[in-house]
């Protein structure tokens, strides 16, 4: 159906059509909810009643809000104290998710209303609105609590309201709850009093909370439940950390003190204090993201806010403080300031992941965060937005359903891309002084793009949105392919659109971006050389040495000569390239290989003269060059398939002999990690040393012997044993996820389990995702190890399509974990019979909720197969040529 028809269905309903989104009409603006909500743990419904006062805009005989799953006993309009409606009609649009609200004395512009709903509600187990969520006691009892996640189109389904972003309110609420529950919502307490009780035996509780500033509805949050509680004063106000009775509170230590610690760095950075008497973060069992940044109740999965730092990772650690991190800035960056529509989700995101990096750079300078960005956030940008079906950073969102799908690695991670190319050019301290000012300006306020540009324009005196716009209203990204000439000393670049299925039309190569060269020299970086244009020449001081993308914070990809690219790598081993010089470089290499650019051999070759490379983070774009390889012929000739294992193990085996698999107090973060980077991937190619030491560990954990499996070997050690191991190995990682303490320990077990191959291993997997031993969070943990092998590549997908309709009821399609489930499930074939039968399948389903998964798996397994036919007999020349076959 075209928008244009769409546009003309629903003219007619609840809904308006403003800049091509379907959008409440504007005849009226919320000012303030008086809100009540009576949960009830046994029956898992809900009673609420809200009072909702409003500025009435336009005359009106109508008021339209947002509602989903509920349902309205009881409706009154008032309107200059009077009530002029007690009965009105009311019609629920399920399309739109609009309640109407018709009454027959029209009320005039100018005039105040108020709106008041009874309604019931059901706290559902979809982890989305008013919903609730279980644990289980140290006796084995299933307890529940009932919490909520409102982002992004969720608070219609705890209570009726005007569920946009720019129809911020004042929040008044109000909790009714058994005397033994903690009551939390955004702001503190204002009074508690006994009430009757409708349940026997039971004592109630009506706790009601200070008003809220100015807000968004997806940021209001509500918990009640039986909680412990971690609280510091080392902030101007009380930090608490919240958990369930099952969960050890003291994990939330390293977390609350973080947060003490950033929030007092954020107040400085921003010049703006955090406005909330209070900050509240809860370890949630059930919870679908990984933390929501609610206004001063910021809710997480446990594994990403309790950490115990004698069983937890390296990996781990910097994981729970980045998303400490991120939620923290958010309470400034969307919260305070907020996007007026879901296309500027990445406004939120965006700079809230950049901030994280940032803050953690400050605070850990030891991790060396900004060297992994590289091979983090730039990567995961560069790959998904080398896709066709990607979609420009900010994406034009029409309807309330397609906005899931975009929390991905565009609004995120590109988007944070954007921001840190942004502040290099501009410089950090001009920068951050553009966020104080767009922070002073739009405070309580929603923005768009616009103005965070202009701000930044303000502060620094540069046309920031002429060289920024382009980057976040388009599709893709360049590459920029370097050519020399000797004669002139100079470099000639030009830029063309990069796709990773190597099929770019004319019209899709039409944007010219402002592209950045930070062209490295021995004389430095000069970061004023800017390509406007398609293409340019550039003097160069001297061509034995330069590099295009210093330190890679531009957005693109490099493509050079075979000659210079050996060159290069040469320069590499002369220590003339930093650490995200070469990480960049070896990325770069290996999606141009993909897409055609290179020959594999090519690309081959320059990994295996990096085999002395003394790095962690090029270690972790080496392998993951080598696995992206080894993924895309999963599926051909075994004799091929074993010589490329052959010579990931020649790569990675002696370093990690060399490093060795014991740790001491005295290994930093990185080296930590470098260690498990090796010993994983050693093992995972067959080398026996680390294999045997891989099984010597377990047996001896299992045996009872905790000391024997450190921590950051954990996940190695389970994918090396469930690989190479049976039945017995397989029994004991379901002990370990069954009985550890931990969330951290529980995921790394569960994680694991897809690795098991054996037929009768792989069905066990599957069932087991889907038992009521695994929450509908983790569902994807133990399926997403079976994309490590072929044999559960095509389980997985069998599986599927088998159990359609119990994975579309446990996953509902609009709450995104089924579009990342579908990802998982189809995106690691290679082959055309393959897509063909993933098309069948869903040409006769609704992808409404997905569609933008489906496509953009559909485009990645195009791209293999492109790869695959170009360079099969490439890859098969060379690994003769280097006696691996």
């Amino acid at each position: 159906m075209c928008w244009q028809h769409r546009e003309a269905e629903t003219a007619d309903t609840n809904m308006d059509i403003t800049k091509g989104r379907q959008v409440l009409p504007k005849n009226v603006k919320p000012l303030h909810y008086d809100l009540t909500l009576e949960p009830n743990l046994e029956t898992f419904k809900y009673e609420g009643t809200v009072s909702i006062e409003l500025d009435v805009i336009e005359d009106t005989k109508s008021i339209s809000l947002n509602t989903v799953d509920l349902e309205i006993l009881e409706t009154k309009v008032s309107a200059g104290g009077t009530v002029i409606s007690s009965s009105p009609k009311v019609s629920y649009d399920m399309d739109s998710q609009t309640t109407k609200v018709e009454f027959d004395e029209v009320i005039p512009a100018g005039s105040k209303a108020t709106l008041f709903h009874k309604f019931t509600g059901v706290l559902n187990d979809n982890m989305a609105g008013f919903y609730r969520s279980s644990y289980k006691t140290e006796s084995g009892e299933l307890k529940y609590m009932a919490t909520t996640q409102m982002e992004p189109t969720d608070a219609r389904r705890a209570f009726p309201c005007f569920d946009e972003p720019a129809l911020k309110a004042e929040f008044t609420v109000t909790l009714i709850a058994d005397d033994n529950m903690t009551c939390l919502s955004n702001m503190d307490v204002s009074g508690e009093k006994q009430v009757n009780s409708k349940m026997a035996g039971h004592k109630r509780k009506a706790v009601s909370f200070n008003k809220t500033p100015l807000m968004s509805t997806y940021l209001l949050a509500f918990i009640v439940g039986e909680l412990k509680v971690l609280e510091t004063h080392n902030f101007r106000v009380p930090v608490r950390v919240f958990a369930t009775p099952d969960k050890n509170i003291d994990h939330g230590k390293f977390s609350v003190d973080l947060a003490a610690r950033t929030l007092a760095f954020y107040e400085k950075e921003f010049d703006c204090e955090y406005p909330l008497p209070k900050m509240d973060m809860v370890a949630i069992p059930d919870f679908s993201a990984g933390a929501m940044e609610n206004w001063g109740l910021v809710t997480y999965r446990v594994v990403d806010l309790l950490l115990d730092e004698k069983t937890a990772s390296a990996s781990t650690k910097e994981r729970v403080a980045e998303v400490v991190q991120h939620e923290l800035a958010h309470q400034w960056f969307g919260n305070i300031v907020t996007m007026d529509f879901w296309d500027g989700l990445w406004l939120n995101e965006g700079f809230a992941t950049w901030m994280s990096w940032y803050s953690c750079n400050k605070f850990y300078p030891e991790w060396k965060v900004w060297e992994g960005y590289v091979t983090d956030n730039l990567q995961s940008a560069l790959n998904l937005d080398s896709l066709r079906s990607s979609h420009p950073i900010e994406v034009p969102v029409k309807r309330a359903d397609e906005i899931n799908q975009i929390f991905d690695a565009i609004s995120y991670s590109k988007g944070s891309c954007v921001i840190r190319m942004v502040s290099k050019h501009l410089g950090e301290d001009v920068f951050m002084e553009g966020i104080r000012r767009y922070i002073k300006k739009h405070k309580y306020g929603n923005t768009t793009t616009g103005d965070l540009w202009a701000a930044l324009s303000d502060a620094s005196g540069k046309d920031v949105e002429r060289i920024a716009d382009i980057w976040t209203k388009n599709i893709g990204h360049p590459v920029v392919s370097v050519t020399e000439d000797e004669k002139n000393n100079t470099i000639h670049v030009k830029q063309n659109r990069f796709l990773r299925t190597a099929d770019v039309k004319p019209e899709e190569d039409e944007v010219l971006y402002p592209v950045f060269l930070g062209l490295r020299t021995k004389s430095g970086v000069d970061e004023e050389v800017t390509l406007n244009g398609r293409e340019g020449s550039f003097k160069v001081p001297d061509l034995d040495f330069f590099k295009v993308n210093a330190d890679h914070s531009g957005i693109y990809r490099t493509s050079y000569t075979p000659a210079r690219l050996e060159k290069l790598g040469e320069n590499a081993k002369a220590g003339l390239l930093t650490v995200e010089d070469r990480a960049g470089m070896i990325a770069d290499a290996g999606a141009l290989t993909a897409a055609g650019y290179n020959k594999t051999s090519g690309l081959l070759s320059l990994l295996k003269g990096f085999d002395a490379e003394p790095e962690f983070v090029v270690w972790g774009e080496i392998t993951a060059r080598i696995s992206a390889l080894r993924s895309a012929w999963i599926f051909e000739d075994d004799k091929v398939k074993t010589a490329l294992k052959a010579f990931q193990r020649d790569l990675v085996s002696s370093t990690s002999h060399k490093l060795g698999w014991t740790f001491s107090d005295n290994d930093g973060h990185i080296e930590q990690q470098f260690k498990a980077l090796m010993f994983s991937n050693a093992a995972n190619a067959g080398d026996e040393k680390t294999q045997a030491a891989a099984f010597e560990m377990f047996e001896k954990f299992i045996a009872g012997d905790r000391s024997a499996l450190h921590p950051n070997l954990r996940g190695g050690v389970y994918a090396a044993v469930l690989s190479n191991g049976g039945e017995k190995e397989y029994n004991a990682v379901v002990k370990e996820y069954e009985t550890s303490t931990t969330a951290d320990e529980r995921n790394t077990a569960l994680r694991a389990l897809g690795r098991a191959r054996q037929p009768e291993l792989i069905k066990r997997t599957l069932a087991y995702s889907l038992s009521k031993e695994v929450k509908e969070q983790d569902i994807y943990l133990p399926l997403s190890g079976l994309r490590a092998h072929r044999e559960g590549i095509e389980a997985f997908w069998a599986w599927m399509k088998l159990n359609w309709e119990t994975l579309t009821k446990k996953l509902p399609p609009s709450l995104g974990l089924l579009g990342s489930t579908i990802t998982m499930a189809t995106s690691g074939f290679t082959h055309n019979d393959q897509l063909h039968d993933i098309e069948e399948f869903f040409k006769s389903k609704s992808t409404k909720g997905f569609d933008r998964n489906l496509q953009q798996s559909t485009d990645a397994i195009r791209a293999k197969t492109g790869w695959i036919e170009r360079d099969a007999a490439d890859v098969e020349a060379w690994l003769k040529a280097n006696k691996y076959l």
